[in-house]
Formats: C-alpha cells, structure tokens, sequence
C-alpha cells in the first residue's frame, strides 16, 4: 500500500513550507514557498550551504554601499534571492518570496520591492515565470498585486483569513493566493473553541473548501493554496485543492503512514456568472465584520515583519 504523500500528489500538487534544501530533497514537492520566519530560520542554523552564502552576501554587501544601512537592505534582498534560487535547483516548479510585511499597507513600496526582487532573480540567472512574489492580502496588497500581474509578475497573496479577501484577490486576476488553515482553528480555541472531532467541521478546513467552491462555480483562474496547517486531518480533508503548502514535519508524517487517501474536493458543478466586484469601501466593511480575519491578518503581519526585524540586527551583527 502506498503511503499519504504519494496519494496526495495524485490529487493536490504539494508544496514544501520550507527554506531548507534538505527538506525539499527529501520529499520532492512541485512548488516551495518562504517567508520571513523560514528564511530566519534556515540562516540562524548550522547549514554549511547557507552559511557559506551568507557570508559571501555580507562579503558583498560592503561594495555595494558605504552606509551600514544601505548594506543590510541591500543584503537582505540578496540573501531571500539566493535562497530561493537554491530552492529553485531542487523544486521542478514555483518558490514563493516575501515582500517585506512593513510594505504591507504601502501600495507603491510593494511594486517597488517586488520589481528589485525580481530583478534579482533575473540577474541570478532566473526567469520571473519559477518567481512568485509573496504579499500580504491587505486592500493595498492586493491592489499592488494586480499592476504587478499586468506587468508579468506573478503573485502569492498570503495571510489570507477572510472570504472578502478571497473575493477581491480573484477579481484582481492574482496568480495565486494562500488560505491559512490552522491559524483560523488557533483563534477559534483561543476563544474557547472545541477541538472537533471531524476534520470537515474545522473552521479552516471550511474557509479554504468555501474559496475553492466559490473560485470553481465562478471560474477564477487564481490557485488555491491551502498553508498553515496543525495536523494531517486538515491536510487529507483538503484533497483536490489545487495546491497545499505543508511543513516538513508534516511531509515526514504524510510519507511514513499508510491508508487509502480519497479526493474531498473536486467541484463540476455548473459555471455561474460572477458578480460585481468587491470595492473598497465594501472590503474593509467586511473585513471590520470579520473578527477573527482581521486580527490574524494583523498579527501575521506583526510577525513577519518582526522577524524580517531580526533578520536585519543579524546582518548588521555580522557586519559589524
């Protein structure tokens, strides 16, 4: 009998949440996806690769700018780069990399730092088509991501909680958008939520089966990626969604248990015409209805940017 993972992929493309090469190697996902916590992650450890990277960056970063400062941004947009570049020989498909999280409600620093990414990538000797740009879902966001699609950059919209996010990044025409699962089950039990029994009743699981349903009836091109997940009852009740993006401690539990694997999503019904789009006024209306979304987009933001903070005093450390 085979094992979950490889059942898995019969069905949802899988996506390794990782910036560890090791990880990737060993469970050859399509597509990888970063963010400011892996990438401080992979170069706060002991991985010869990344260590040897970081330094020759930090090498660099003195000829590139006199300015401290002007150095560690300059060496923090190399160093995403190059790790995602390292992904990239290992992976046949797509890695995802993060605008920084304080651009998130600063439209023209978001197309600012998503072309210098890209430019990046291209002078490293990557076409733009392997690149997805990863920003957070906020109305500026989005409204970034739409003039980046225009131009061929395509997009990841992430931190993805509420349906009129989903709403408004379809109608966008983004390439790809990230539904975070366990992270709607985390604020639900924080609040005195059960533990449910069945995966299908999880709120999480639920959001991301309600934008699939509703990206399919309307025929929105844009991916569905289920992310952030707690257990693999989230992940199997979520088989047939376009893609999931899952930790390697989860891969590992995927690939070592056996079963019969059935698919949960799959819509054909019929095709319905879509409807107006969401405008401004409307979004943020009812993001401000939605509770649970707009503290966790807040949060997730917090976060990443917090630790893209930590990143920079490494670098300015190592320079020092």
């Amino acid at each position: 009998m085979r094992n979950l993972l490889e059942q898995l992929k019969e069905h949802t493309t899988v996506v390794a949440d990782t910036g560890e090469v090791g990880a990737i190697k060993a469970y050859a996902p399509e597509d990888a996806t970063t963010n400011p916590s892996l990438i401080l992650k992979a170069v706060s450890g002991d991985q010869h690769d990344y260590v040897a990277l970081l330094e020759a960056i930090l090498d660099e970063a003195g000829r590139q700018a006199a300015d401290v400062e002007a150095q560690i941004a300059w060496a923090a947009d190399r160093l995403i780069v190059a790790i995602g570049t390292q992904i990239l020989k290992v992976i046949p498909g797509r890695v995802s990399t993060e605008v920084d999280a304080r651009l998130s409600f600063d439209r023209p620093g978001t197309l600012a730092k998503a072309r210098r990414l890209i430019e990046l990538y291209q002078q490293a000797g990557v076409d733009r088509e392997r690149v997805l740009i990863k920003i957070a879902a906020t109305w500026e966001g989005i409204r970034a991501a739409e003039q980046l699609e225009r131009e061929g950059i395509h997009c990841n919209l992430t931190l993805l909680f509420g349906f009129a996010q989903a709403r408004a990044c379809a109608e966008a025409g983004v390439s790809l958008i990230s539904p975070f699962v366990g992270r709607i089950l985390d604020w639900h039990q924080a609040r005195g939520g059960q533990a449910f029994a069945e995966p299908d009743l999880d709120p999480g699981v639920q959001s991301v089966s309600r934008i699939y349903r509703y990206y399919k009836q309307h025929g929105y091109p844009t991916v569905v990626m289920g992310a952030s997940f707690r257990n693999l009852g989230q992940i199997l009740a979520l088989a047939g969604c376009d893609r999931l993006t899952i930790s390697p401690a989860l891969l590992e539990q995927l690939a070592g248990q056996q079963g019969e694997l059935a698919r949960r999503l799959d819509y054909r019904g019929e095709r319905l015409p879509r409807p107006e789009p969401i405008d401004e006024a409307r979004f943020r209306w009812e993001m401000n209805e939605d509770a649970m979304a707009t503290e966790k987009l807040a949060e997730g933001i917090r976060a990443f940017a917090a630790d893209q903070v930590q990143l920079e005093a490494l670098l300015r450390a190592r320079l020092g």
